[in-house]
């Protein structure tokens, strides 16, 4: 039996609520980058058929056939912007070969039955899921470009960040020899990877490149300043549960591609080299382009492509000394990826969705259901995550996931609001505000920040997060 949560979802239809700001604002924007991107690609490929000469005709075809199905989808998704602003009833998801197609169309029908089945009255975790689970043009994903740009704009922290990783080099064995100074470093780690996911491109759409560039701050007096916005703050506890483990096994179930992925290599870096109590580190990313700018197993493999080419990132200190920091970061990555130190819960060539074997160990990220229920809806899965030394779970929606985007009481217990998972494996969730879900928090601390008009969206604003770790039932 499935977990029911003692409290209700959040209520799309509650103007004060982030989900309607979702729905009324972000959702158009969204959609409409995507048109833009669709028409900007079939022209490209009106072109290059036009320049094709008549001994080309079969690959002429094949490209005009492209641009008719492009068309296609852009009128779908334009149809899809105008029933979503007139919550109108959501159509059942055609056959698009990705494999959780069914899982959704049950899920609709059980809304329908209560009535729940429009873009406004339907759960928001599941309208959204929904949304983005429709938009597909075969291995083609739109937001591919904002993507690269995004990154391409975080050449500052980037360097800077493979110069400290350098400057460990000269420290390492001891660091190793000396866990309390350790510590310390695994600190700044954990931020640096909790604060790389301020770059969400699903809500920069009013940002500057220069908003963008001070998310991405990571100097040292930047951390510290920060650690007062850590509303819970579980950092020694995860120190001490690691502490324990000896070439254990890491796993991080990704977010965003781009500068947040960069921060979660940088991470696993730190762990394997230079510690001595992780030993590899496997990634989980989304087989289709979810949440806007969600990794693939393609972005997995660009990002270290980009990051070989100096000249994505004009704007970084690019002195020679920095220039080698980098180099000398990602071919060590590079390497760890050859020999399976780092790898993908799926094949690096994973196409987009995956297929049903190829896929396996990541069809439950893009699936409507809560994490709770994963035991029950994928016991595989849970039964390769138990075999993790520490399950690091990256962002907003993976959060939202493992609460179920309940409206728990701020100051529930995360354990409490994981439902049957709690213990299941060691489980740490890294995650900045950016939504209306939150537990853990002390409640004089929500009372506090409810009742200040500057703080008052410290649940949505992204200048606020959650460090929250539950071991495993053995520990």
């Amino acid at each position: 039996m499935t977990f029911s949560a003692p409290y209700p979802p959040y209520d799309p239809l509650d103007k004060s609520g982030f989900s309607y700001d979702t729905v009324i604002r972000r959702w158009p924007i969204i959609i409409t980058s995507i048109v833009d991107e669709l028409h900007n690609a079939c022209h490209f490929l009106v072109l290059e058929s036009q320049a094709l000469d008549d001994s080309a005709s079969d690959k002429k075809a094949l490209l005009d056939e492209k641009v008719k199905e492009g068309n296609e989808i852009v009128a779908k998704i334009s149809k899809l912007k105008y029933e979503m602003a007139r919550d109108r009833v959501m159509d059942e998801i055609e056959d698009d070969g990705d494999g959780n197609r069914d899982v959704y169309n049950q899920e609709l029908a059980k809304l329908g039955e209560d009535n729940r089945n429009t873009w406004f009255t339907a759960p928001w975790l599941f309208a959204e899921s929904y949304f983005v689970v429709t938009k597909q043009w075969n291995d083609y994903d739109p937001f591919h470009s904002s993507k690269i740009k995004t990154f391409k704009q975080s050449g500052a922290s980037i360097y800077k960040i493979a110069t400290t990783i350098h400057d460990l080099e000269k420290r390492k064995d001891e660091l190793i020899a000396n866990p309390s100074k350790l510590q310390i470093l695994f600190t700044e780690m954990v931020q640096m990877c909790l604060w790389g996911n301020a770059t969400d491109l699903s809500l920069l759409t009013h940002m500057t490149e220069e908003d963008i560039k001070n998310l991405q701050t990571v100097e040292k007096d930047a951390q510290e300043a920060r650690s007062k916005f850590i509303l819970k703050d579980d950092q020694k506890t995860v120190w001490e549960h690691l502490k324990g483990l000896k070439d254990a096994r890491v796993d991080f179930v990704l977010d965003n591609a781009g500068f947040e992925l960069f921060t979660d290599l940088v991470f696993a870096d730190f762990l394997v080299t230079y510690t001595p109590h992780v030993s590899s580190v496997v990634f989980h990313p989304k087989l289709i382009p979810w949440f806007v700018s969600d990794v693939l197993p393609v972005d997995f493999t660009e990002t270290l492509s980009v990051l070989s080419d100096p000249s994505n990132f004009p704007e970084g200190d690019s002195s020679p000394e920095s220039l080698e920091h980098l180099k000398s970061m990602v071919n060590r990555w590079k390497s760890y990826v050859e020999t399976g130190v780092f790898k993908l819960s799926v094949p690096l060539e994973t196409p987009l969705g995956g297929g049903e074997e190829r896929g396996k160990k990541a069809n439950f990220w893009t699936t409507p259901y809560p994490y709770w229920d994963m035991e029950i809806l994928d016991p595989e899965l849970v039964k390769y995550l138990k075999e993790s030394g520490l399950v690091i779970f990256k962002g907003d929606l993976n959060y939202r996931k493992l609460t179920g985007d309940i409206k728990w009481p701020a100051w529930t217990p995360f354990d409490e609001a994981l439902g049957p998972l709690a213990g299941a494996f060691p489980l740490l969730s890294l995650r900045t505000n950016k939504a209306d879900v939150a537990v853990g928090v002390p409640k004089d601390v929500v009372e506090r920040l409810d009742g200040d008009e500057e703080s008052e969206k410290w649940r949505v604003d992204g200048r606020y997060a959650l460090i929250s770790f539950v071991p495993g039932r053995s520990e």
